[in-house]
């Protein structure tokens, strides 16, 4: 196969990869306009620590959207809420952090129960059961809090959020890093990384499943891989890799498992994609749509537990606005706005775009009046490119693209 072939086969896959291509431009361009502030280990661990919260909220959002195309709009005021109770039992009440940390999660799995049962079982249509939801949340959170903002939280409490992984080989100096455990917990991902898509590989190509050319998995092991060492690297010269970025990456595993390997994942795109049709087939779309909203609740929640130990303190106005950022994050990474469609990869992706043109104007000086409109031609953008894939424009795009290669081929031949 030669580099051609390869080069075509890369443009047709294009739309696959479409999201990974404008991240590293993203990347890029910030990273010369702030004259390599942006990749800098401290900021990097910083977007880290900015962005855990709205990734583990729109992984959430997410399994809503597979439903059909609903959301969840009291989910920054469930953020508020739980992190209102936590601040009370751990700080006014003294309660051990680990015991508030467990009771506040209950809470927000409760809020979940309620939503999911008025809109599984009653009916009611999610925009209107999560407007009245963020309403009764915010209110909630006023009362709980009083008006006050609660802090600090015990330094238990911040542990799981803001504290780093040891350094286990402190004193070890390996490549000239900081924090060697972090380096070689990179390596490690990265080659565990390679061993399972291989394996995957193989497997599916036994059994006679379409697989990509190994000209591609090899590159995409290449580049992923790389990235996985980079990355850790960056953080291993500041203070290692951050427990959130752990909790973080659980999550996602977890849940990119459960969406792409599972019966019940499965059944969420098949309820996006056609609810009677999914119905008819013996799916109990009931339960499912009941599921999704009592995990975004505790999603939520969990992020409510992130983002207080990230402020160290409990706020009335926390998490306002915050939904949309995870809506924002999930349909830039490709989720349809009908649902049944949509990847935790991918929401990871739009998650990051919008979380690094955040930072990279910030660190430009730009106001939050030009981040907001930047922001929206974004995601503008993101949709109508869904839009117009499902018109077959960008397919037609491709299509032309491959009829004039093979025209050039053909009569390169034919002069040769």
């Amino acid at each position: 196969m030669d580099w051609k072939t390869i080069l075509f086969k890369i443009i047709k896959n294009l739309k696959q990869y479409i999201l990974l291509i404008v991240l590293v431009c993203i990347i890029l361009f910030f990273q010369k306009v702030t004259n390599g502030t942006l990749l800098k280990p401290m900021n990097v661990s910083n977007l880290i620590f900015q962005n855990a919260y709205v990734v583990i909220m729109a992984v959430g959002m997410l399994l809503c959207i597979l439903t059909g195309g609903n959301i969840d709009l009291s989910v920054g005021s469930v953020l508020a809420l739980v992190g209102a109770c936590a601040g009370t039992f751990a700080i006014v009440r003294g309660w051990d952090p680990h015991l508030s940390i467990l009771l506040s999660l209950l809470i927000g799995i409760g809020i979940g129960i309620w939503q999911g049962f008025l809109i599984a079982y009653m009916r009611i249509p999610a925009f209107i059961a999560t407007l009245a939801g963020m309403l009764i949340f915010r209110g909630f959170t006023l009362i709980v809090l009083k008006g006050l903002t609660l802090a600090p939280f015990p330094r238990e409490y911040l542990a799981y959020s803001t504290g780093y992984i040891p350094d286990i080989f402190e004193g070890i100096n390996l490549f000239g890093v900081r924090n060697t455990t972090s380096l070689l917990l990179g390596i490690l991902l990265a080659v565990i990384y390679c061993i399972v898509q291989i394996t995957s590989y193989n497997s599916r190509k036994r059994k006679g499943y379409s697989v990509e050319s190994p000209y591609l998995l090899g590159i995409r092991l290449v580049v992923i891989a790389a990235g996985i060492i980079w990355l850790f690297s960056i953080l291993a010269n500041y203070r290692g890799v951050p427990m959130v970025f752990i909790t973080l990456g659980i999550i996602l595993i977890a849940y990119s498992y459960f969406t792409s390997s599972t019966v019940a994942g499965r059944h969420l795109y098949a309820l996006g994609g056609n609810e009677k049709a999914a119905r008819l087939s013996g799916v109990n779309t009931r339960r499912l749509l009941f599921f999704a909203y009592v995990n975004m609740a505790f999603l939520a929640s969990v992020a409510g537990i992130v983002f207080s130990a990230r402020l160290n303190s409990a706020a009335p106005g926390a998490g306002n606005g915050f939904e949309l950022d995870a809506i924002a994050a999930c349909f830039i990474g490709g989720a349809s706005a009908t649902g049944g469609i949509g990847t935790v990869g991918g929401t990871l992706i739009g998650a990051l775009i919008m979380g690094i043109l955040n930072n990279g104007m910030s660190i430009m000086g730009i106001g939050q009046d030009w981040q907001m409109v930047v922001k929206g031609f974004v995601l503008l953008a993101a949709v109508a490119f869904d839009v117009l894939s499902k018109q077959g424009i960008i397919t037609e795009f491709i299509s032309r693209i491959k009829r004039i290669y093979f025209s050039a081929k053909r009569k390169g031949a034919l002069a040769d």
